[in-house]
């Protein structure tokens, strides 16, 4: 099983909680035991896995990838978001996490997070299931 969800992001910099549409895809899928594999395609985006219970963890890591990689520097890529490529390259375009009992096997404070690096703009996520 494949499902896509879009996301509209609203700002350049931007981290969205994304793990209850994909707890919803997993449930849906009726699979008990098995990985979700969570898959952005776009060159200026990501997904992570990181604490969702306070909203300055994704400030924190923004702020600081913005500190490293500027938005304005000295990039040879004409489109001018090169720290967006960067940033996206860093964080990566995929998880894997583990389904047992039906559920995502994340910890206590742990949240699927889409990574806007170059936005605001229509994105997709897709979610592959796979039982076993």
């Amino acid at each position: 099983m494949i499902k896509e969800i879009e996301i509209k992001t609203s700002s350049r910099l931007q981290f969205i909680d994304i793990s209850r549409q994909i707890a919803e895809a997993v449930s849906e899928s009726g699979v008990e035991q098995g990985i979700c594999v969570i898959f952005t395609p776009h060159t200026t985006a990501a997904i992570t896995i990181n604490e969702n219970a306070d909203p300055s963890v994704k400030s924190d890591i923004n702020r600081k990838l913005s500190d490293i990689y500027p938005e304005k520097d000295n990039y040879q890529h004409a489109e001018g978001n090169s720290d967006s490529h960067i940033k996206s390259s860093l964080i990566g375009c995929s998880e894997t996490v583990i389904i047992r009992d039906g559920r995502l096997l994340l910890g206590t404070w742990q949240g699927i997070m889409f990574c806007e690096f170059d936005g605001g703009r229509n994105r997709r996520v897709l979610i592959k299931i796979v039982e076993g």
